[in-house]
């Protein structure tokens, strides 16, 4: 692929083109020139776009597709374009699935699935047999072939000696270990919040003492094993305070928390709408201003749009029954311009990589292009217009955004909306 953008504005601190606007020439996937002219040397495809910026390619850590076993939710093939379009050229992808992700075969399964596609899917393997808790699965096999963490999503460990297990064994090998955030015994049947909302609604409350209980466990077993932790989607004030302790005792531990948990509170379900209901659930005021310190201080490592495509029979249900999940791809630049600078978006955006083995490539020539292509300037109401995903399950749905990915160029190819 070769291609010319012109008046392109870099977002890329170590770049040395960083806040330039220039054009640059890209010729088999290689950035071969960046200047402030450049003459199209051999007719090649050129790309102007209103307000262009580009940046080192967004990376997700948590995205749920539904193939094998779910595709009415989510193909791969259509996640992969869904996440194109919403600017991403790389994503970690969970292991809930039918069958659940848990072998060797599993994750070669996944990476055969996303060969030949612009955006670069990393498969996240299941952290127990069947995701069920009961006993480790294979997890060298799958690191072997190819898995970047081990996570069974949203299920949380209940026995603490098989989390001391699996943080000694990974260690043995460099594995990241995640684990869900929720201590189900605390949580029960609720559905939300446990707040002064959840009260009014007559629904059964998820305390922020059930996340903070586990969390508080996990760290205490990290210390002891000396492990490679990653606890993704934090939720409350307590477990942004409880992970800052936990660094300043250099513990090996890392956490994301969910875009949409950063700009929306428990209020929201006043009219039962379903696609509020998410896993952790949304929280208060305090917990997100908690959140975004957290962020800005570097205590919170990552954002993720925890992409999970529900199919409408079950979000269109009564709300007790309703699953947990909403589709953020889409949506997530924008969101996250709506608490953050430019900066600081696109660096929340793209930091999560090291932590998963994911190389960085700066804007440099020589290097591979790896962009996200973007309007930073952009403000819209997010309405399904702009749903790439088969499912519909938005929680930013007929709110106010700003920004809007306009695509990617990555693995050689140039995907735009």
């Amino acid at each position: 692929m070769n291609v010319l953008v012109k008046s392109a504005t870099i977002v890329d601190p170590k770049s040395d083109f960083h806040n330039q606007t220039v054009d640059i020439l890209i010729e088999k996937g290689v950035i071969s020139n960046i200047s402030k002219r450049i003459t199209n040397p051999k007719n090649y495809n050129e790309i102007r776009l209103d307000h262009l910026h580009v940046s080192q390619g967004w990376f997700d850590s948590s995205v749920s597709f539904g193939e094998p076993g779910y595709e009415e939710r989510e193909t791969i093939s259509n996640g992969l374009r869904t996440a194109a379009f919403s600017g991403f050229t790389s994503v970690a992808v969970n292991p809930n699935t039918n069958p659940i992700v848990d072998s060797h075969a599993d994750i070669s399964f996944l990476k055969s699935k996303a060969n030949n596609h612009a955006v670069s899917l990393y498969p996240i393997g299941a952290l127990t047999m069947q995701s069920d808790g009961n006993n480790l699965a294979e997890l060298y096999d799958m690191k072997s072939a190819g898995a970047v963490a081990f996570y069974d999503y949203q299920k949380p460990i209940a026995n603490p000696n098989l989390m001391k297990l699996a943080l000694q064994y990974a260690g043995n090998f460099g594995g990241l270990v995640c684990s869900f955030p929720q201590e189900s015994k605390i949580t029960g049947l609720g559905v939300m919040n446990e707040n002064l909302t959840s009260t009014s609604l007559g629904l059964k409350g998820n305390p922020a003492l059930a996340e903070e209980l586990q969390v508080a466990r996990d760290l205490f077993l990290l210390e002891y094993t000396e492990g490679k932790l990653h606890i993704p989607t934090i939720s409350t004030a307590k477990s942004v305070a409880l992970i800052r302790a936990a660094k300043q005792k250099k513990l090996n531990v890392s956490c994301s928390v969910a875009i949409h948990n950063l700009l929306l509170t428990d209020e929201q379900l006043e009219n039962f709408e379903t696609k509020f209901k998410v896993l952790p659930p949304l929280r208060t005021q305090h917990d997100i201003d908690a959140l975004i310190d957290g962020l800005k201080d570097g205590t919170i490592d990552m954002v993720t749009s925890d992409h999970n495509p529900i199919d409408i029979e079950h979000k269109k249900v009564e709300f007790d029954y309703a699953s947990y999940g909403t589709i953020g791809l889409e949506s997530a630049f924008g969101a996250l311009q709506k608490v953050f600078t430019l900066k600081k978006s696109v660096e929340l955006l793209t930091k999560g990589k090291m932590r998963f083995g994911i190389e960085n490539h700066t804007i440099a020539i020589g290097n591979k292009a790896d962009l996200s292509l973007f309007n930073p300037k952009s403000t819209f109401k997010f309405s399904k217009t702009h749903i790439h995903s088969t499912s519909r399950n938005a929680i930013f749905e007929d709110h106010e955004l700003k920004g809007q990915a306009y695509g990617i160029i990555a693995n050689n190819q140039l995907i735009l909306n």
